[in-house]
């Protein structure tokens, strides 16, 4: 599963170049998942009053709502990103604002100011309004998703690889780490177990410590 991200500043265009981007990938034969990060305060995806509201308050620490046409899951917490993407299965999972997470990203901008204030070391391209008036911006390539979608998409099989997820549960309670924690952790781990007949780099490795 490759896994990438789309952030950027507001209504400078990640939605519409995730939207772009998901079409073409659909229509080169890929199955894709995306996740979106809503930053506002007040938002709740449900609200008073409702049946499924009613079991939550209830004290149902997950409540599934399921329709003719679509099922809703809700955990009664903010889920950290890689236990989000454990339920994913897709080809490629396309990420909005997830800043948090140490994948390969688009950055989204107004201007040259915008895009220095966005810029860090996993940024892989920009896109969005910048990218009307742009092409390039230092080393970093601008493609305009509206207009060069199949560039940028070209761009994204060469640059994002399969991601890895690691999660370490402690008496069954999963410990959080940030991605320089996880990338360290990762790399101690598969640095060890390589010197080892059997070791297989793209199999799954499970480790369990009992006392």
């Amino acid at each position: 599963m490759k896994v990438f991200s789309v952030i950027g500043f507001s209504k400078s265009g990640k939605t519409t170049t995730i939207e772009a981007l998901v079409r073409v990938l659909r229509n080169r034969g890929y199955s894709v998942g995306t996740v979106k990060e809503i930053h506002f305060e007040g938002f709740r995806m449900d609200t008073d009053g409702t049946n499924t509201s009613r079991h939550k308050d209830a004290g149902a620490q997950m409540v599934t709502a399921r329709g003719l046409h679509e099922t809703s899951v809700l955990f009664q917490e903010k889920l950290n990103i890689e236990k989000i993407l454990g339920f994913y299965d897709h080809d490629f999972v396309i990420l909005e604002g997830v800043r948090d997470i140490g994948v390969p990203k688009i950055l989204t901008a107004h201007d040259a100011e915008e895009v220095e204030r966005g810029l860090n070391d996993t940024i892989f391209a920009i896109s969005g309004r910048f990218a009307e008036n742009n092409q390039h911006y230092k080393n970093l390539p601008v493609i305009n998703a509206l207009t060069d979608a199949e560039k940028l998409a070209d761009l994204i099989e060469e640059k994002v690889s399969d991601h890895t997820t690691l999660t370490v549960k402690i008496d069954g309670k999963e410990i959080e780490m940030v991605p320089f924690v996880q990338k360290v952790f990762q790399n101690l781990i598969e640095g060890f177990l390589k010197e080892l007949q059997g070791f297989q780099p793209d199999g799954d490795i499970e480790i369990c410590i009992k006392k």
